[in-house]
């Protein structure tokens, strides 16, 4: 029974870890602002 206890206690912490990494990489880390310029292709007109 103390090895289930064990188990669970490191699963959590783990989970814990990742998920307060994942909450400061989105509250803390703010995305470069850049423009972005793509050139479209004119679709092929068919003849009439």
């Amino acid at each position: 029974m103390m090895f289930l206890l064990r188990v669970l206690l490191v699963i959590a912490v783990l989970v814990g870890i990742a998920y307060g990494a994942l909450y400061a990489l989105g509250a803390l880390v703010e995305p470069e602002q850049r423009e972005i310029t793509h050139i479209l292709p004119n679709p092929k007109r068919e003849a009439p």
